[in-house]
C-alpha cells in the first residue's frame, strides 16, 4: 500500500521519465481487452467505477444507489473486490462474523446495513448473487476496465480536487484508460466534489453528468463542537477528508494522511493519541478507517460518517431505473 503519488498531479521529469512505461500498460490493457469475451448476466449490473487509481468517493455513490433502490422497492446487492480480502470464493460478508482482514475494509464498512458480496472474479460473483434469488439489480462497486462482464449501465467518478491529474496512465499518472477510452465506458459522469480541475469542460457535451459533495453527520458534528480535533484518514485521498472537516466549521488542530487501507498497528495508533494529547484533541476519522481499527481503540475515536447530497438526484436514479427495466425487458 502507498500514498498516491505527488507527480501523478502534474507533469514532472519523473512522470515524463515513466512515460514509456505507461504505453506498456496501455498495450497491454489493449491486448487483455481484445481477446476477453463479455459475460452477460441474468440481472442488470449497474457499475459504479472511475478511470484512475486512487480514491474518487465511489463508496458513499455505491451507498446512496442502494439504499435509493431500496426505498423504491428494489432488492439490490453490492459486488465489490474487497481489496485486500483473504478469502479466495465468493463471500457474503456479516459484519458480525467477519474481519477486515477476510473482506476488506470496504466490504465491511458497506455491509453495515447492506447485502454485500465480496468476489475476486466479478463474473463468479454476479452468478452467486443471481442464484440467490433474492435480488434484481446488482451494484458492481468498482470494475469499469474489466472486460470480462458486461455492464447495464456505467457510472463514471471524478474526484474534483484532482480529476485526471497529469493525464498520464499508469505508473506515469493515475490514469487507468485514456480521458478519450474512459468516456467511452461511461454512460453517466459524477463528479465528486468542487470541480477544480475544470473536468467537466474535458468530458463530452453529450455524455449526461452530475455534481455531488459529501456532507458529515451533524449530529457528530455538534457534538465535536468547538473541540480541537486531530484527524486522519488512509483513504484514497485524505485531503477530502480533511477539507470536509474545514468545511464544517470543525476546529482542525491537526491532521495526518496514511497510505489507502493503512492497516493501523499499535505504534501507530499510540503516537497517535500522544499527538491528540499534546494538543488537547480529540482524535476523528473516517468509516472507513474506523473498521479498520482494533476493537479496542474504537471507542476512543470518533468516526464521522458522511452522507452524498447530488445535485439532482432524482435524475440519476431515475437514468438508473430505466437502465434496469431496459435490462429486465430485452
Amino acid at each position: 500500500m502507498m500514498k498516491t503519488p505527488e507527480y501523478w498531479n502534474h507533469r514532472s521529469t519523473l512522470s515524463i521519465l515513466l512515460w514509456p512505461l505507461s504505453q506498456v500498460w496501455a498495450c497491454a490493457t489493449a491486448i487483455r481487452n481484445h481477446f476477453a469475451p463479455a459475460s452477460l448476466t441474468s440481472l442488470p449490473i449497474i457499475c459504479v467505477g472511475n478511470i484512475t487509481a486512487g480514491g474518487t468517493g465511489q463508496k458513499p455513490i455505491t451507498a446512496f444507489l442502494y439504499d435509493s433502490l431500496l426505498a423504491k422497492g428494489y432488492q439490490p446487492a453490492i459486488l465489490i473486490r474487497g481489496y485486500g480480502a483473504t478469502v479466495t470464493s465468493p463471500i457474503w460478508v456479516d459484519p458480525k462474523q467477519h474481519t477486515v482482514k477476510e473482506c476488506g475494509d470496504e466490504a465491511l464498512m458497506l455491509a453495515e446495513s447492506r447485502n454485500v458480496l465480496v468476489a475476486r472474479d466479478r463474473v463468479a460473483g454476479a452468478s452467486v448473487i443471481a442464484q440467490r434469488g433474492q435480488h434484481n439489480v446488482i451494484l458492481m462497486d468498482d470494475g469499469m476496465q474489466n472486460p470480462f462482464i458486461s455492464k447495464t449501465l456505467s457510472i463514471g467518478i471524478f474526484d474534483g480536487s484532482v480529476g485526471i491529474g497529469n493525464g498520464f496512465l499508469i505508473p506515469a499518472g493515475p490514469l487507468r484508460v485514456s480521458l478519450a477510452s474512459g468516456v467511452q465506458q461511461m454512460d453517466i459522469a459524477l463528479i465528486n466534489g468542487d470541480d477544480e480541475t475544470n473536468i467537466a469542460a474535458k468530458l463530452p457535451a453529450s455524455l449526461p453528468r452530475f455534481s455531488a459533495s459529501l456532507l458529515p453527520d451533524q449530529t457528530i458534528i455538534d457534538a465535536l463542537g468547538d473541540t480541537p480535533i486531530l484527524a486522519f484518514a488512509g483513504i484514497g485521498q485524505p485531503k477530502r477528508f480533511f477539507a470536509t472537516l474545514r468545511k464544517a466549521g470543525c476546529n482542525l488542530a491537526h491532521y495526518l494522511a496514511f497510505a489507502d487501507h493503512h492497516p493501523y498497528s499499535e505504534t501507530d495508533l499510540v503516537r497517535l493519541q500522544e499527538d491528540a494529547m499534546r494538543l488537547g484533541a480529540q482524535l476523528v476519522t473516517t468509516q472507513k478507517d474506523w473498521v479498520r481499527l482494533p476493537a479496542e481503540w474504537r471507542e476512543r475515536i470518533v468516526v464521522l460518517p458522511v452522507a452524498l447530497a447530488i445535485d439532482d438526484d432524482g435524475a440519476l436514479c431515475a437514468d438508473v431505473e430505466a437502465a434496469i427495466s431496459a435490462h429486465q425487458n430485452s
